[in-house]
């Protein structure tokens, strides 16, 4: 299983492991990606499209593990941040999508526009399929679970999440981030099947969040 340390790594012998302010091959694309000692911030709140194309090849099974944590918001009551995995290959400009991919997303939205998408905190998984063209394929309701987590305190704290995803079985497993030992399983669609890809894209949205192992 090939374990993948986001966000600032050196490829080596298959794995990414973190190094102080060095990144794989990559490309701050759009928002205001800056890196400051261990961390990888994007510094811009407005910006809505924020994201950076990193070189991982992925095959099989992967582990993604990272923090992030949060640094603002616009104060419009939305922001979220999300992962790209198996993609396909990079788009360098502002995108919706990230080719042929899935996106692993959270998200808070006091007023969401889509009645798929559950008011407060939610998770959604979204099939990318161009960079123009994403399709919601699930929204889960997290208020009940993570509601009472949203306090200042609570924010200023790193928040560690750890994800494995095989590419060929399709199952995900997205490891609680408060309760030890519990995970949430989500299956990719099976005619999707087997997934590959030589990059990940890490975006944000509507708020300032930092990076790192």
């Amino acid at each position: 299983m090939k374990k993948m340390m986001l966000v600032l790594g050196l490829l080596a012998a298959g794995t990414l492991v973190f190094a102080q302010v060095d990144l794989p091959e990559h490309r701050f694309v759009s928002g205001n990606w800056a890196v400051s000692g261990d961390r990888l911030y994007q510094n811009d709140a407005n910006a809505r499209l924020a994201k950076v194309n990193i070189r991982a090849p992925q095959e099989g099974a992967m582990i993604y593990e990272f923090t992030a944590r949060f640094e603002g918001m616009a104060g419009d009551g939305f922001g979220g941040f999300g992962l790209h995995i198996f993609v396909d290959a990079p788009y360098n400009d502002v995108s919706w999508g990230a080719g042929s991919s899935y996106l692993l997303w959270l998200n808070y939205d006091e007023n969401p526009q889509s009645n798929d998408i559950q008011p407060g905190l939610s998770a959604q998984l979204y099939r990318s399929y161009t960079n123009s063209r994403m399709v919601l394929v699930e929204s889960f309701d997290l208020n009940d679970s993570f509601g009472g987590y949203l306090t200042e305190e609570n924010l200023a704290k790193p928040v560690n999440f750890r994800i494995i995803a095989n590419g060929n079985t399709g199952e995900v497993q997205i490891d609680d981030p408060v309760r030890e030992e519990a995970n949430f399983i989500l299956n990719l669609d099976k005619k999707d099947l087997p997934l590959k890809g030589d990059w990940v894209v890490l975006r944000t949205s509507g708020m300032k969040l930092s990076f790192s192992n």
